[in-house]
């Protein structure tokens, strides 16, 4: 995988609307979304040439900016289109792909409200985030010390950019202690998800989830609980407590970038790399694949 930095790579960048040089997509250093993290964004991966779930992120991403009270001045087509445009002209057919949009430059303070809403797509070559061996051996997990915030207080159905300032915190720090990633809890307590990821247990051959409705209900997570169901595994979906993690048997994440990723330990508490949570990684690296197949 390239390690070039992503200001200094070649291709081209769909801005505003149309192409532009990948080195010359560039924003003003007093940019609203900058300061005041009014800023949306995806994360999506196409496999051989199809892009998974292509409209629902759109649709999610038109969601988050609601949220977020603004508009994208494009439709769900209309960035359907860009992002198939945008790896066309890029020459990639297994990618990962990032819309996002943002608030301009006309206003710099809290208030930016009429301030111009810009929109870019950018796809890049990037494997899963992790290897298949890491995805079968399994990886550990720190504690993160800061928590999902309340919905009360923050606007947590949004992949909004300011949402993951915690999440970045909470990763460098899992990093440097030699962990792949952080499991997150919520504002009381209750396990969450990842600093990226979604998480599932595995108790009894039964799949236990975080209910979603404190934190962003992943697309790669509604896929792997359909996935779950067409096998025939129940899939309970409640408010779980991490004192709960020493009897879960296999646990294992989710999420675009990560897809499906066994985990191997999670702080002090350790868990198997079980057939269930195979079964279910290979089923979702067939539902992608296949769905690329169909598309074809």
């Amino acid at each position: 995988m390239s390690v070039i930095p992503f200001d200094q790579r070649d291709g081209v960048i769909w801005f505003d609307g149309k192409l532009v040089p990948w080195k010359e997509a560039k924003v003003h250093v007093l940019t609203h979304g900058l300061h005041y993290g009014s800023c949306v964004f995806e994360g999506e991966r196409s496999y051989d040439g199809v892009i998974y779930k292509c409209t629902e992120h759109s649709q999610r991403f038109h969601k988050s900016a609601e949220i977020m009270d603004f508009t994208i001045p494009y439709s769900v087509a209309e960035l359907d289109a860009a992002k198939y445009l945008c790896l066309k002209e890029n020459g990639l057919k297994d990618a990962y792909l990032r819309p996002v949009a943002w608030r301009g430059s006309e206003m710099m303070a809290v208030s930016g409200m009429n301030n111009t809403i810009h929109t870019a797509i950018a796809v890049w070559e990037w494997p899963s985030m992790f290897d298949m061996a890491q995805k079968l051996k399994g990886v550990r997990l720190d504690l993160a010390e800061y928590r999902r915030p309340d919905p009360a207080c923050a606007p947590v159905h949004a992949k909004a950019a300011g949402l993951y300032m915690i999440c970045s915190l909470s990763k460098h720090k899992a990093e440097r202690g030699g962990y792949a990633d952080a499991m997150m809890l919520d504002w009381e307590g209750n396990v969450a998800e990842c600093t990226g990821a979604n998480i599932f247990f595995i108790k009894d051959g039964v799949v236990h989830t975080p209910l979603a409705d404190r934190f962003l209900n992943g697309i790669t997570r509604q896929s792997v609980v359909d996935l779950c169901r067409k096998r025939g595994f129940e899939v309970v979906e409640r408010r779980i407590r991490p004192e709960e993690l020493e009897g879960f048997s296999e646990c294992f994440i989710t999420g675009s970038a990560a897809e499906v990723t066994l985990v191997s330990e999670i702080g002090p508490y350790k868990f198997i790399t079980g057939n269930m949570g195979k079964v279910i990684m290979e089923d979702y690296s067939d539902e992608v694949r296949q769905k690329s197949k169909v598309a074809a």
